[in-house]
């Protein structure tokens, strides 16, 4: 096994799915949903992940989705939860179940995002299955970790610290969500 393309696959997963980026925002969903399941949100993200490792574009083939119709799709949620970020207006409303919200949006389409998904299927296409599949493991635990450590994290940023990451990752969420948009969205209409 290439160790070397098992840390380019781990360090190009843990760019794309930016947990530490998203510690605001996911702090935030925790504080409105009364909290997260962190177990279930990084298992539910895994075996997203780890299906579209095996059947991905198959399995949007069959629904009659390309990947770049999937990717403009997420790239909207994703812009509308970096919208919350920056204005602080709420977009998102949660029932106060967190067993809702740790599936949508945690586990989808924060974590296991049309970005995540699309890579994987890259990375597929570039590396065979085992050190992607190794790679993905890798940031499941880190992702775990993340979550389980949101109130440590908060607390230690204090609440100046977690307003200004959160609107400088809002911005960063937003130009990740054009990025995607305007790499797919091209041609989709035509």
């Amino acid at each position: 096994m290439d160790i070397s393309a098992v840390l380019t696959i781990t360090f190009t997963l843990f760019a794309v799915i930016d947990i530490i980026g998203s510690v605001p925002l996911l702090a935030s969903l925790k504080q409105k949903m009364g909290g997260i399941n962190e177990l279930k949100a990084t298992l539910i993200s895994g075996g997203l992940m780890i299906l579209f490792l095996f059947v991905g574009e198959p399995f949007l083939q069959l629904l009659g989705i390309d990947v770049k119709s999937f990717a403009v799709g997420g790239s909207i949620v994703i812009f509308i939860l970096g919208l919350e970020m920056v204005l602080g207006h709420e977009f998102f409303k949660s029932d106060g179940d967190p067993k809702s919200g740790t599936v949508v949006p945690i586990a989808f389409p924060l974590i296991a995002g049309s970005g995540t998904l699309t890579t994987i299927i890259s990375l597929r296409a570039n590396y065979d299955e085992i050190p992607v599949l190794l790679g993905i493991l890798v940031n499941l635990i880190f992702i775990y970790l993340v979550l389980h450590s949101l109130d440590f994290i908060t607390k230690l940023l204090g609440p100046a610290g977690m307003l200004a990451i959160r609107k400088f990752f809002g911005v960063i969420l937003l130009a990740i969500a054009v990025k995607i948009f305007a790499a797919n969205a091209p041609g989709l209409l035509s």
